[in-house]
């Protein structure tokens, strides 16, 4: 029997952390500054000399980035927050219905709140001696996936009593992920006004120098969009798709090409009808309402382009969905 004065301690449970990039607080140059010094001052996302980087943060970056993307914010803010926390969150909520009250599942921003060391810790203050962290990046970067191994490690090394970790490993070329993909795309081609010439896979980019320092990065996006292309010839065999990389950043050579150089490329060369996706998003943000659907289609059409979609991110779809709890499922075996 227990002593009554021994300590409450909650019923031992499974947690579920999804993590995804992170986002300013609100629309203001104040919040989105705070968001990038933090976002930028991380050494895997700008692995360059401090003594160069620290002036160039925090003497110009810093004082000429936020009021800018400030504005791009507001454009897709929405009353749930940026798109990018409001479907995160949404994910959370609709995986934690299937999965049922023998796991609880959270959600975290790498960079912005709510913060990964803080869910850490709620999960394991309510009886979460086991956590599955799902890092929502379906290819690996060291800028991306195992930033959130860092930031997971540095709350553990805080914890006395730590729980039992996981984590989800990238899912580029999972069956689960290609044939969710296949479908949801499907899905939105069909219910199109035209037919597209063109279905442009645009990932996230990164410099040229992390693909020479061994980031896996370029090659999973390539086989990504091998897999997705082989995938979808069935059903259209008539669509061309191509892949780009978007989102350059300063004065290094980025991984190419330039999702912006091959939109005006392919209008010129005489494509009408585009269509574009973005494969490595797990959930619509900025990148994809503002610089893909928004400037993207300024792009295409200024160069001579007619028809332009921007297809949405698996975000809460059923495919996305059902592809998720799957992944989590296989992940969990043997915890629940």
């Amino acid at each position: 029997m227990r002593p009554a004065d021994h300590p409450s301690i909650p019923i031992p449970r499974v947690g579920v952390l999804l993590v995804n990039l992170g986002t300013p607080d609100a629309p203001t140059a104040k919040a989105v500054r705070r968001y990038l010094k933090q976002f930028l001052s991380d050494r895997r996302v700008v692995e360059i000399s401090r003594l160069v980087w620290w002036p160039i943060l925090n003497g110009i970056v810093l004082n000429t980035r936020p009021k800018k993307s400030a504005h791009a914010y507001s454009l897709v803010w929405t009353e749930a927050g940026s798109p990018l926390a409001a479907i995160t969150k949404a994910q959370a909520a609709a995986l934690q219905v299937r999965l049922g009250a023998a796991v609880m599942v959270s959600h975290a921003m790498r960079y912005g709140n709510p913060a990964v060391g803080a869910e850490v810790q709620r999960l394991k203050d309510a009886g979460c001696e086991r956590i599955l962290v799902a890092p929502l990046y379906p290819q690996y970067s060291a800028a991306t996936t195992a930033t959130v191994a860092d930031a997971v490690g540095a709350q553990m090394a805080k914890m006395r009593w730590q729980p039992a970790l996981r984590s989800l490993p990238p899912y580029y070329d999972d069956p689960l992920h290609i044939t969710a993909l296949k479908d949801d795309l499907t899905r939105q081609l069909a219910a199109l006004e035209f037919k597209p010439e063109v279905l442009l896979l645009s990932f996230h980019g990164m410099p040229q120098r992390t693909l020479e320092l061994g980031d896996p990065y370029h090659c999973h996006c390539q086989k990504t969009a091998r897999l997705l292309r082989e995938a979808l010839a069935l059903e259209h065999p008539d669509l061309r798709i191509e892949l780009s990389f978007q989102s350059r950043f300063g004065r290094a050579k980025w991984l190419e090409p330039a999702t912006d150089a091959v939109l005006a490329a392919e209008a010129r060369r005489g494509t009408r009808r585009l269509a574009i996706a973005a494969p490595g998003f797990s959930a619509d943000c900025l990148e994809t309402h503002e610089e893909l659907a928004i400037r993207g289609r300024e792009q295409f059409v200024e160069a001579g382009g007619e028809q332009f979609a921007a297809l949405h991110c698996l975000n809460t779809s059923d495919a996305g969905m059902a592809m998720l709890e799957a992944l989590v499922r296989r992940e969990i075996a043997g915890w629940i």
